[in-house]
């Protein structure tokens, strides 16, 4: 088992979401394409021999997790234990730098690094479990958090596809009003009306079907898109459902300038980066 082990959480982006059609089973068939910024929580893991799974915090917003007995970081730690029929525990530290509730994965992608961690650090053998079952049974962002690449995603958002659409290295803002946005009421404030099937090729020209639901919810995020779009991105859309919006620049000194202007005027979360 190794001494300790380091994953980052990297924070997940919806470059493009679109909502096809509520399903018999209540979920929503999507297709979405996901991308991922350089930035995001940090998890460290170190072995412990008693089999016990302790998680401590830190961070700017590790204050809405505590107390809690059964996140994402635990439920996935233990799944992976009990799939691999580890005996072995871990203590668990994760920097809790993205906001709750913003869909931007932050959850998910800790679940994901935890995963990856833990695989390490119990030196489990890949073919001895199935971690995208594991992944998926957490989360539907799960998945597409495991790998941490662009990906094209269907079904809830688990059927992936890795796309390559040249996005790497490009400067990226994000902004966040600072409120929480509860998914499941974004998904049934959606009008329910297909707009058509998403290209990831050109998911430039696609959208968020999300928007006006999160906007009727938290009408603070038509003005976090109106400040980015005052910024003259290459585009300006929220991600996921919601409340956080991204843009993407032409160059990092254009991102950085608008998340310095942006920070000055308005008391939001504000995290510039480059997408992977």
């Amino acid at each position: 088992m190794a001494d300790f082990v380091t994953e980052n959480a990297f924070a997940k982006v919806n470059l493009a979401l679109h909502v096809r059609q509520r399903r018999p089973d209540g979920y929503h068939a999507l297709e979405s394409v996901f991308a991922f910024v350089d930035s995001g929580d940090e998890l460290r893991a170190s072995g412990r021999a008693d089999g016990a799974i302790c998680l401590t915090l830190s961070g700017p917003f590790a204050d809405a997790l505590a107390g809690e007995g059964d996140n994402l970081v635990l439920r996935a730690a233990r799944a992976l234990q009990a799939a691999a029929g580890v005996s072995a525990g871990a203590d668990m530290h994760l920097q809790k730098n993205l906001p709750i509730a913003s869909g931007i994965g932050g959850g998910s992608a800790d679940a994901a690094a935890t995963l990856r961690a833990l695989v390490r650090l119990w030196q489990v053998d890949d073919a001895a479990v199935d971690l995208a079952a594991i992944a998926q049974s957490l989360g539907a962002d799960v998945p597409a958090c495991l790998a941490s690449r662009t990906q094209f995603g269907s079904g809830v958002g688990e059927l992936l596809t890795p796309c390559e659409l040249g996005l790497s290295g490009r400067a990226i803002l994000l902004i966040n009003p600072m409120e929480p946005l509860a998914t499941a009421d974004v998904f049934r404030g959606w009008d329910g009306v297909d707009r058509g099937a998403l290209d990831p090729a050109h998911w430039l020209t696609g959208r968020n079907d999300l928007t006006d639901a999160a906007i009727a919810i938290l009408p603070e995020i038509a003005d976090c898109l109106a400040v980015l779009r005052a910024q003259l991105p290459q585009v300006a859309r929220m991600s996921g459902s919601g409340a956080t919006c991204f843009a993407i620049f032409d160059s990092e000194a254009a991102a950085e300038a608008a998340a310095e202007r942006i920070w000055e005027d308005h008391d939001w979360w504000v995290m510039a980066g480059k997408l992977r």
